[in-house]
């Protein structure tokens, strides 16, 4: 584990290869760059630098002083780059590192050569439906009073409800969400991690409206039960830059599900 330090805080990140070019992986919740461990190593046999940080807030990266914006992590996601060094490099998001690697687009446009984006549409094309609605419930349950307390009630027994609910495809263990909990574990992590739902805002910050130029892959679950794989095909509304989609089997979770196919998906766009 290495640390960085960026937009005031301290990062912790996982690191694999040394290439000249700088890959950055961004996880989501709830999650660890732990979620990378068999992506980010074959990605960097293909000639990176892979580096997968801890979002802000989430143990052993810092407590931010107050509840996480999409600015703030898009904002991150540059001062990752600058403090290693690299003047662009391709950036890789699922779930809430979506949100972190698009407004950091919408920021820094320069910065990124390649995109890609797992698990949810960008925002501005997230479809508007009683499936998206429901599923996205945790929106709503997460700003709540008594939300973190609910959220770390036995043994964080929230973490393996939520993974079945959006993947139930994947036939994960304990192994798989150990490292997630022990992060959550850590006094303020929960706390943290749940006020990225608390600051969330439906209405789209300006800096994140602009069309996406940069080549961009958005891979999608095939049994996901919240989006599908037309929601992502509409989503090429948002770029004007080459935009593909690959569906992979399973569901949120399906970089860890088939990172195989996950894999040679990223492969494809980082050899265009």
């Amino acid at each position: 584990m290495n640390r960085l330090r960026a937009n005031g805080l301290e990062f912790a990140y996982l690191e694999w290869g040394t290439g000249p070019n700088l890959l950055v992986l961004a996880h989501g919740f709830p999650d660890t760059p732990h979620t990378w461990s068999v992506i980010g190593p074959r990605l960097a046999a293909l000639g990176y630098r892979v580096v997968a940080p801890w979002l802000r807030g989430y143990a052993p990266t810092s407590l931010p002083p107050r509840d996480t914006t999409s600015r703030d992590l898009g904002e991150d996601v540059i001062g990752w780059l600058d403090a290693l060094g690299a003047k662009q490099a391709v950036l890789v998001g699922h779930d809430w590192g979506v949100e972190a690697v698009t407004a950091a687009v919408g920021l820094a446009p320069d910065r990124v050569s390649k995109l890609a984006i797992i698990g949810v549409p960008h925002r501005t094309q997230l479809p508007l439906t009683p499936r998206v609605a429901w599923a996205g419930r945790h929106f709503m349950t997460f700003r709540l009073p008594g939300a973190v307390a609910r959220f770390a009630a036995n043994d964080f027994a929230m973490v393996d409800v939520l993974c079945k609910r959006w993947s139930p495809t994947w036939a994960f263990g304990p192994d798989e969400v150990r490292e997630v909990k022990r992060s959550f574990a850590v006094p303020g992590s929960a706390h943290a991690a749940l006020g990225y739902y608390r600051a969330v805002s439906a209405i789209t910050p300006q800096f994140m409206k602009a069309r996406i130029a940069v080549p961009t892959l958005a891979i999608v679950g095939e049994q996901d039960p919240a989006v599908s794989v037309e929601d992502f095909v509409r989503g090429k509304r948002h770029f004007t830059g080459p935009y593909e989609v690959a569906a992979i089997p399973g569901g949120h979770f399906c970089h860890r599900e088939s990172p195989e196919q996950a894999v040679d998906a990223l492969t494809k766009l980082l050899q265009r």
